[in-house]
């Protein structure tokens, strides 16, 4: 999956880079925390994740050199092998970068963190997420009825998982279609 990028840590002089891509207003719609973040409450957010690494990851993805997302796992809890995942790509980001990173954040998941199970929540209006999330093999697992507060509306919250074995049986297929979908 090497044509396809690669996940790696977030270096301290991306920060702001990262603050960018947040901030913009079609990543930033579809998250929990929609206002428009300062670099003082960015750089803060940064100095407490660094704190607490143990049950957290930021990951920045690249291609050719060129950091293009971020993946990130939270809440992860060792002794159940679980954890909560979530990723966003830059504005500019060409398509298909959202596939590469799902596999890559999937390989890194289930091989590197050895999770048994990883689990994610969508904002209902995302659907396109959503369907991403299905073909790699996410199962909706529930949905958070009137679940989080958006502009003064109350919006359907989506829960995701998959289990490592899962992934085993999906990943072959996909690592195919995304090596081919490199190539051309």
């Amino acid at each position: 999956m090497e044509s396809g990028g690669q996940i790696r840590d977030i270096r301290d002089e991306e920060l702001e880079l990262i603050l960018s891509w947040r901030n913009a207003p079609n990543v930033r719609k579809n998250m929990y925390t929609q206002h428009e973040i300062s670099l003082d409450e960015h750089l803060a957010w940064w100095q407490r994740v660094r704190e607490e690494r143990k049950n957290q990851k930021y990951l920045m993805y690249e291609k050719s050199g060129r950091p293009l997302g971020v993946v990130s796992f939270n809440d992860i809890d060792v002794q159940n092998e679980r954890a909560m995942w979530a990723f966003y790509a830059a504005p500019e980001a060409p398509r298909g970068t959202g596939l590469a990173m799902e596999f890559l954040a999937l390989d890194y998941a289930f091989r590197e963190i050895g999770l048994h199970k990883l689990s994610c929540e969508v904002l209902a209006f995302n659907t396109p997420v959503i369907k991403l999330h299905k073909r790699f093999g996410f199962s909706v697992e529930g949905i958070f009825r009137a679940h989080h507060k958006i502009g003064g509306e109350f919006v359907d919250v989506y829960r995701l998982g998959m289990l490592a074995g899962e992934w085993k049986t999906a990943r072959p297929d996909l690592e195919e279609k995304l090596a081919k979908m490199n190539k051309g």
